[in-house]
């Protein structure tokens, strides 16, 4: 039974819950079985691109952990019109003539960037009277969602680098435009900018979108949006749906998978006696360790056995990992 995780580059026009039944498929067609748990770790929408990582038997356990980490998002904003699903796919709601220059747009990113509070999209999975938002819009019905509190860790503007699809965040002037910072640079108007921004869960790039367009005076939606990190997850680590799709035609699952710990990496290891393994397994707490407060993930060797909260010295289980190879 495989444990681990699949990162997939998920291409645009692939919804998540098709990413993960293209998972189960592959696994199903290279012999194994129906029964291995998949999951995903983070919705992301059918018109983005990007990170999106699937997790595999005991990775499941870390799913809501991923649910809960940030992410960063390269992302272009289309000045001059802006739609009802602030994206390509939406109906034309606003038109403006005016648009920004580069250092307008960098004396407003600022204003964006830690704590903010922002409204989502209408058109969104958010449930208003127990119904989707999105359903409600598509009915013809005026949504309303109220604002919420987010945190954009970094926003700046975007300069591919490297491979397809890297991104680096950086100040930074392209070929052929003038530094947007060089007061002496002729005064240049832009019809689109590609921004990169890392921000906290539950953050929506359309509606920063909207709001960073309205900030500038003008009107804009969004034509390109990749995830590009995803927890401790980056496109570095991602493959295709060509090349996932190899693993049921018998490609070696092991070439792709990651194992479970990489869903850890941004947190401490906790190595463990055989003894004490064998205590966490049966849901004891742990007592005078000397290691500081917080999240651990605690190995017998090598291998994941539970993660673990610790506090004043005592380690409590959060969740268990039942891998067949841990000592008993």
């Amino acid at each position: 039974m495989p444990h681990g995780w699949i990162v997939l580059d998920k291409p645009v026009g692939l919804g998540s819950t098709q990413a993960v039944a293209a998972v189960k498929r592959n696994l199903r067609e290279a012999g194994y079985g129906k029964k291995v748990k998949v999951g995903h770790g983070g919705t992301l929408e059918p018109l983005a691109e990007g990170v999106l990582a699937i997790a595999i038997g005991e990775a499941t356990k870390l799913c809501g952990r991923m649910l809960d980490a940030s992410k960063v998002y390269a992302f272009t904003i289309q000045f001059g019109s802006e739609t009802d699903t602030l994206d390509a796919e939406g109906e034309v709601v606003a038109r403006s003539e005016h648009f920004p220059s580069f250092p307008a747009i960098a004396a407003v990113l600022a204003h964006f960037t830690g704590p903010i509070e922002q409204v989502p999209p209408a058109y969104s999975a958010l449930k208003v009277d127990g119904q989707r938002a999105y359903d409600l819009a598509r009915a013809g019905e005026d949504v309303t969602l109220k604002s919420r509190a987010v945190t954009i860790h970094a926003l700046d503007f975007a300069v591919p680098h490297g491979g397809a699809g890297e991104v680096e965040s950086a100040f930074a002037e392209t070929a052929g435009r003038p530094d947007p910072f060089d007061p002496a640079a002729p005064l240049e108007l832009v019809d689109a900018v590609t921004l990169v921004a890392h921000v906290s869960k539950g953050t929506y790039i359309r509606s920063l979108a909207r709001d960073i367009a309205h900030a500038l005076g003008a009107v804009g939606h969004v034509t390109m949006l990749r995830r590009i990190k995803a927890g401790p997850f980056t496109e570095k680590q991602a493959i295709s749906l060509d090349k996932l799709n190899e693993i049921g035609r018998g490609a070696a699952l092991e070439d792709v998978i990651l194992p479970l710990e990489a869903g850890l990496d941004d947190i401490p290891a906790l190595s463990l006696d055989p003894d004490t393994v064998r205590a966490v397994r049966q849901g004891r707490v742990i007592s005078g360790l000397p290691q500081d407060d917080g999240l651990y993930w605690a190995r017998s060797g090598a291998v994941p056995v539970a993660l673990m909260e610790l506090s004043g010295g005592e380690a409590r289980v959060v969740r268990g990992f039942n891998l067949s190879d841990v000592a008993e």
